[in-house]
C-alpha cells in the first residue's frame, strides 16, 4: 500500500499538538517548575510565567514560558479547579478573572498557551477563589461595583464560567451584618458555611475593614459579622481566613494585615456558627507585621507569612486553640504566597514569593527557596533585577502545591 507521506506527517503533528494543548494536564511531572503571576516594572504587559525553582537545577531561576495579559492587568492569584484540570488567575485590573490554557513544549516542560477573560458582571478588583464540590466557585471582589464602601462575592458555574449571582450586603443597609472590601474567603461545605474578610478599599486609602462575615453557603444569607480587632476603631484589615475542616479541629483562623496577628474562633455545634474571634498570636511581640497567607503542608503544620520584615512562621496545629511556634524562616520583605516541593536530591523546601502590591519596603521582588528542615535559604531568584518584574503569586505546574490554603 502506498502511503501519502505528507498526509501521515500532518496527522502525526496534529495528534502531538492535540495531546500537548490541554486546558491543564497535571499528569506529567515537572515538580520544580512553577507558575507565577507577575507585574512589569517597565510599563510593559503584566502576565504569567513558568519558572524553575529548584536551586539544584542548572536552570534555577530561568523563565521558560510567558503569557502576556496586558498592561495594568495586575494578575493576583493563581488557582486550580477541583480536579486540577483547569487553571485560573484573578486580577486587580483588566477583566478581573481569566481561565489559563497550558500545554507542554518539546522538552516536556509546562508552556502557557492563552488566557480567556471571564465576564464578572459589575464586579471589580478580583481577589480570591474557592471551588466547591457541587460545581460552583466563589470569588471575592474587593472593589464590588466601585463604591467607597463596596465589595461583593461572585458565584460562578464551574462548568461554563457563567456568573450565577452577585452577593452584596452594603454596610449602609445594615452596619451589623455586611460585606465590605472582601479579600480572603474560605468554605466548609460539610457545614454549609462560607466566610470572607473585610480588608481594605482597592485604592488603599479610602477605607479599611476589621471584620469577617459568615454566610450560608446555599442561601447566601449572612449569619454573622465578627469583629477581628482589638476595638471597633482598630482597623486591623483581616486579609485571609481559613475554616479548618476534615481531620482538623473545627476552628476559623484569620490573619490581619495591619494588625499583624493571627485570630481564632471555635465552631459552636449548638448555634451552628462560630463564636467570637480572639487573638491567638500577637505579631508585634515577635517584631512582626503584615500577617498575610496561611498554608498547611503535608505534615499538617501551619505556615504563615509576615511581610514585614519578611518571615515565615511554622506552627503546630495539633493542640488548638493553643498554637505552638515551631520554626521561623527568613525570607525577604514582602513575604507572601508559598509553594511546597522537593528538590532533585529530595530536600523538602518551601518557595516564598516576596512582594505585596509593590508597596514600599514590602516589594523585594524575590522568591526565596528555604529548606523546611534546616531553615537554610538554598537559593534566591531576584526577579526585580533579573527580569524587571515583581512576582504577585505562585502555584505548582502539577496542581496545587499545598495541602490546604483557603
Amino acid at each position: 500500500m502506498k502511503l501519502n507521506f505528507n498526509g501521515v506527517l500532518l496527522f502525526v503533528t496534529l495528534v502531538i499538538l492535540t495531546s500537548c494543548l490541554n486546558e491543564h494536564d497535571p499528569d506529567h511531572s515537572h515538580d520544580s517548575s512553577f507558575y507565577i503571576d507577575y507585574r512589569s516594572l517597565k510599563g510593559l504587559s503584566d502576565g504569567i510565567a513558568v519558572i524553575e525553582l529548584d536551586p539544584e537545577a542548572p536552570d534555577f531561576g530561568n523563565i521558560s514560558s510567558r503569557l502576556e495579559l496586558g498592561v495594568g492587568v495586575l494578575p493576583h492569584h493563581i488557582y486550580y479547579n477541583q480536579n486540577a484540570k483547569k487553571m485560573f488567575t484573578t486580577a486587580l485590573g483588566g477583566s478581573y478573572l481569566y481561565e489559563i490554557k497550558t500545554g507542554e513544549d518539546q522538552n516536556g516542560l509546562p508552556k502557557l498557551i492563552d488566557a480567556t477573560p471571564i465576564d464578572t458582571g459589575e464586579n471589580t478588583v478580583g481577589e480570591n477563589l474557592f471551588f466547591t464540590n457541587d460545581g460552583r466557585y466563589f470569588m471575592t471582589f474587593m472593589g464590588g461595583a466601585g463604591g467607597p464602601k463596596d465589595g461583593s462575592i461572585g458565584v460562578f458555574n464551574a462548568n461554563n464560567n457563567q456568573l450565577i449571582k452577585t452577593i452584596k450586603a452594603p454596610i449602609q443597609a445594615n452596619p451589623n451584618q455586611f460585606i465590605m472590601y472582601p479579600h480572603g474567603i474560605s468554605v466548609n461545605e460539610e457545614k454549609g458555611l462560607m466566610m470572607v474578610t473585610s480588608t481594605i478599599h482597592p485604592d488603599l486609602t479610602t477605607g479599611l475593614g476589621n471584620t469577617c462575615t459568615l454566610l450560608d453557603l446555599n442561601t447566601y444569607e449572612i449569619k454573622e459579622t465578627y469583629r477581628v480587632a482589638d476595638s471597633p476603631t482598630d482597623m486591623s484589615a483581616p486579609v485571609e481566613v481559613l475554616l479548618l475542616r476534615g481531620k482538623f479541629p473545627q476552628y476559623a483562623l484569620a490573619t490581619t494585615m495591619i494588625g499583624g496577628d493571627i485570630w481564632i474562633a471555635p465552631y459552636n455545634t449548638t448555634t451552628k456558627k462560630y463564636d467570637a474571634f480572639t487573638k491567638l498570636f500577637d505579631g508585634s511581640t515577635q517584631g512582626l507585621g503584615w500577617a498575610l497567607e496561611m498554608y498547611i503542608d503535608d505534615s499538617n503544620k501551619l505556615y504563615v507569612s509576615f511581610a514585614d520584615p519578611g518571615k515565615v512562621l511554622v506552627f503546630d496545629l495539633s493542640n488548638l486553640p493553643q498554637l505552638k511556634l515551631l520554626k521561623t524562616f527568613d525570607a525577604d520583605k514582602g513575604a507572601h504566597h508559598m509553594a511546597f516541593f522537593k528538590t532533585k536530591s529530595g530536600k523538602e523546601v518551601v518557595a516564598v514569593q516576596n512582594n505585596l502590591l509593590d508597596l514600599p519596603n514590602l516589594n523585594s521582588g524575590t522568591i526565596s527557596v528555604i529548606d523546611i528542615n534546616t531553615g537554610k535559604t538554598l537559593g534566591t531568584v531576584d526577579l526585580r533585577n533579573r527580569y524587571g518584574i515583581l512576582p504577585e503569586s505562585i502555584e505548582g505546574t502539577n496542581g496545587p502545591s499545598n495541602y490546604m490554603h483557603h
